[in-house]
């Protein structure tokens, strides 16, 4: 049972990180607490943010076959996912600063989830571009500025011009 908790903690983890969520962490209450075996926090820019983290980590975790026990969402800045055994907390970043699950919870293990850029997303068999150059063809030459032709004085200079002679 310790095993898969701690299974779908990691993944739960990864999967916020996919929509940019900062200050990941995963907390483990298995000794302080007998309602649930892990705690994943994380943070986000705004609410719609903390929306899109929710949605993706339902979504993610849907496509494994675990189903989200409850989801409560009584505020958008902190979204909360109940696994049974693990509970990923979703917060906007100033409201979690005020509550502070990890002073709260001072007691747990807390291990911070390595926020990894994603990776390039190439097709395969494609070769990068690189800018200001066309495939197959040789570097283009530069232009010659042309010589700024006279141009006839507007109608008001024009005016001032003949009223000086």
């Amino acid at each position: 049972m310790a095993a898969r908790s701690i299974t779908l903690a990691k993944q739960i983890a990864a999967l916020t990180l996919t929509k940019k969520a900062f200050d990941v962490v995963v907390m483990d209450l298995r000794s302080l607490s007998p309602v649930t075996d892990f705690f994943v926090v994380c943070s986000a820019d705004s609410d719609v943010q903390a929306r899109a983290i929710a949605d993706a980590v339902e979504d993610g975790m849907a496509e494994k076959g675990e189903r989200v026990w409850h989801r409560e969402t009584g505020s958008s800045n902190w979204i909360i996912l109940d696994y049974v055994d693990v509970v990923a907390h979703v917060f906007h970043k100033n409201t979690r600063a005020f509550y502070n699950l990890e002073k709260l919870w001072g007691d747990a293990k807390i291990a911070g989830v390595e926020e990894r850029p994603p990776a390039p997303k190439a097709a395969v068999g494609t070769a990068r571009k690189t800018p200001g150059k066309a495939p197959g063809r040789a570097p283009a030459k530069p232009r010659k500025r042309l010589a700024a032709k006279a141009r006839p004085p507007r109608p008001a200079a024009r005016r001032a011009a003949k009223k000086s002679k």
